[in-house]
Parts: C-alpha cells; sequence; structure tokens
C-alpha cells in the first residue's frame, strides 16, 4: 500500500505564509514604536498648553482636569504674535523664494553638465552637508557689509541651501534631455526656457525645498538671537522669550505658543504634502 506526499510547494507554502505574517507584524511594531516616538512629545505639548501652572508644576505630563483655553489668548498677546508673525512671514518668504529661484537657474546647467566641472560643483554641494556653520566670519562678513541687525542681512543668511540644489539637481536628470535640443531649435532662449517650460516640469521638487527651507528658515532660533537685537526685528521664535521669567517659565502659555506657532507650517505642508514624496525619490532611480 502506498501513500501519497503532498508537493513540496504545498509543504512550504504555510511556512512562508507565517513568515511574511510574522513580518508583517514586526513592520507594525516597529511603525508604532516611530509613531509613539513622535507624536509622544507632541502629545504632551498639547496637553501642557491646556493646563493652569499649579496644574503644570502638580503632574506636568498627565490629563488636565479642565481645558484651559486662556492660555492661547494670553498667549497671543503676551508675545506680540501679530508683529512677530508678520517678521516671520517676511523672513521666510523672502528667504525661500530667492533660495528656490536662484537654486533652480544654478541646479539646471548642474543637472546638464553644461557647465565646466558640473561634477566638481555638486560634490562641493554634498560636502557642504557635512561643514558645521561657520559662525564667526559670517558674523564678521555681516557685520562689516553694514547689514546687522537689519532685515536684509538675516534675509540674506538663508539664500542658500545646499539639500535643496542636490535635489533639484537629481530631479532635473530625470528630465528628458530632447526638451533642451527642441526648445533650442524652436528659439527658446535660456530664462524663457526655464521658467515656462522645465519649472511646470520639477514641480514636486520645488514643492519639496519650498517645504524644507521654509520650515528651518520659520524655525530658525540661533541666527535671530545672534543677528537681531532690536525687537521690532523679532521673528516669531526668538519673541517666545517673552515666556522665560527671573523664577522660571510659563510652560502652559509657551506649550500653546509653540503650538501657535506650528500651524502655518503644517498648513503649507499639507497644501504642498502631494509633490513632496515624489519631488524626494524622484532622482533616486535616475541620473
Amino acid at each position: 500500500m502506498t501513500t501519497k506526499t503532498a508537493p513540496i510547494e504545498t509543504i512550504r507554502a504555510p511556512s512562508a505564509a507565517r513568515r511574511e505574517r510574522w513580518g508583517n507584524i514586526g513592520s507594525y511594531v516597529i511603525l508604532g514604536i516611530i509613531a509613539i516616538t513622535f507624536i509622544g512629545p507632541l502629545l504632551m505639548l498639547v496637553l501642557a498648553s491646556l493646563k493652569t501652572l499649579p496644574e503644570f508644576f502638580q503632574n506636568p505630563t498627565g490629563i488636565p482636569e479642565s481645558l484651559n483655553f486662556s492660555n492661547f489668548t494670553e498667549a497671543w498677546q503676551l508675545a506680540s504674535f501679530p508683529r512677530f508673525l508678520f517678521n516671520s512671514a517676511i523672513y521666510t518668504v523672502l528667504a525661500t523664494s530667492i533660495m528656490v529661484f536662484t537654486s533652480i537657474f544654478v541646479a539646471f546647467p548642474i543637472a546638464r553638465g553644461y557647465v565646466k566641472g558640473a561634477g566638481a560643483l555638486l560634490t562641493l554641494y554634498v560636502i557642504a552637508l557635512f561643514l558645521p556653520p561657520a559662525l564667526i566670519p559670517q558674523f564678521q562678513l555681516i557685520l562689516n557689509l553694514g547689514l546687522f541687525n537689519t532685515r536684509q542681512g538675516f534675509i540674506l543668511l538663508f539664500v542658500v541651501n545646499p539639500i535643496a540644489l542636490i535635489i533639484l539637481v537629481n530631479y532635473i536628470k530625470s528630465i528628458p534631455r530632447e526638451l533642451d535640443e527642441s526648445a533650442a531649435v524652436d528659439g527658446c532662449g535660456y530664462f524663457r526656457f526655464v521658467l515656462t517650460v522645465l519649472l511646470p516640469l520639477i514641480r514636486p521638487a520645488v514643492a519639496t525645498v519650498t517645504v524644507l527651507h521654509a520650515i528651518a528658515v520659520w524655525n530658525e532660533i540661533i541666527a535671530p538671537t545672534i543677528y537681531l537685537t532690536d525687537s521690532e526685528l523679532y521673528p516669531i521664535t526668538r519673541g517666545l522669550i517673552v515666556f522665560e521669567g527671573v523664577y522660571g517659565s510659563d510652560w502652559p502659555k509657551l506649550a500653546a505658543a509653540v503650538l501657535m506657532l506650528a500651524v502655518p507650517m503644517i498648513i503649507l505642508y499639507l497644501f504642498l504634502q502631494r509633490y513632496i514624496i515624489s519631488g524626494l525619490t524622484a532622482g533616486s532611480v535616475k541620473g
């Protein structure tokens, strides 16, 4: 009497399915840990913003007994939010616009190799990512140019961003070179080609570098502390110093102010999020 044995594929199938299931569970666990790591501090910030100061000192991480929304209105008035928000908006919009506009015109000839030593130039930008900020030479330059404690000088600190140029270069490399040749045959000039043909095609990369740079400028705290001494020129991050007292800080109002500070950048991200992933990944497989 003979017995039939199951095919090898049938025997291995449950084992493969089991490994895949445990792999998915492991992935969810890791993602959950990462989510808790990022969401935990944000949740603590929200809870702190809804507490009174005595309640915060009594239980900093607990759930508030009552929702104290007055912290937001008091923080708005105490920190002079309208004036500081206006300053931050000016710095962020102008610095980001100049950076994006100039980076596009620099990235295009480097990506196409239209300038001698394009590869070396791109390497220099990559090296710049790992160099510390040259605060002392930068401070001396701003001081000698007469731009210390001015809006113009502060904006000039943020008109160059190496990672933005690298993202743009890699994305432009994925654009067919035949477009350049067709535009040249049709008599399209350099600036017209970049603005009317290239720019619409690289919108995901432009949106990505815009969000990254705008967030960096908006959240900057070291530069305004060094280069701005006039309170009329303070951005909102520098204006939060009013919550620091001689005998301690008003943490609930500071938490409310930080949440209000984050709202504009969250709105910007939500508006441009559909472009960001494609802008970051488009150059990863080409060029």
